[in-house]
């Protein structure tokens, strides 16, 4: 639990941060992070479009770059976007200075208010300098469906255990997510929605 769902200390550290939407309303955010990538991505649309949802994609300003007729098909599917770096950085190795900059260089290839860290930290600078300008998505519940040590049938598990009103779910579109996120998501699609939530985005 102390993975999967935020602790105390993290939300204290990061007051303005955006860990749960509203408790009392019976919706979830399936957010997904690190692509846009060609053998990892299209396939999750086509599982969101199967279902009629829409989610948020936290994406790297590198991939972007890479694959811009992705990205654009991306939003074209109607999925909103947020900043995650140009670079998937680790804020708290970094100078302040130079993790702004990564964020910006991210910023040049497309434009969103909503920002989450890689690694789900940054320095105490960094995170003042940034909810100024943005607002920062952390979590409710992260799948770790990246975990080698996790198979897909637990990933699907944290979903099912953890999700509650108002959640904030991570995915990764990422090819080290992929074995976990193939078995997990059309699962986790169809368990969520059994279970009356509804889908918004960010």
């Amino acid at each position: 639990m102390f993975i999967e769902q935020p602790t105390f200390l993290l939300k204290s550290i990061y007051p303005k941060g955006i860990f749960r939407k509203d408790p009392s309303d019976h919706c979830v955010y399936l957010t997904f992070d690190d692509g846009p990538i060609p053998e990892v991505t299209p396939w999750v649309l086509d599982q969101l479009d199967s279902h009629e949802v829409k989610a948020t994609f936290f994406v790297v300003g590198d991939n972007v770059k890479k694959y811009p007729d992705l990205f654009k098909d991306l939003q074209a599917r109607g999925h909103t976007v947020g900043n995650h770096t140009f670079n998937h950085v680790r804020g708290l190795q970094m100078r302040t200075p130079d993790y702004i900059s990564n964020v910006r260089k991210c910023d040049a290839y497309f434009k969103t208010d909503l920002f989450r860290p890689p690694h789900g930290t940054m320095r105490h600078w960094a995170y003042r300098y940034m909810s100024s300008s943005y607002k920062i998505v952390f979590y409710d519940l992260v799948t770790r469906d990246y975990s080698d040590r996790m198979t897909g049938t637990e990933v699907f598990r944290n979903v099912c255990k953890y999700t509650r009103n108002g959640s904030i779910i991570v995915f990764h579109d990422s090819l080290r997510s992929w074995k976990n996120l193939e078995y997990a998501l059309p699962r986790s699609l169809d368990w969520l929605a059994d279970q009356g939530f509804q889908f918004r985005t960010l």
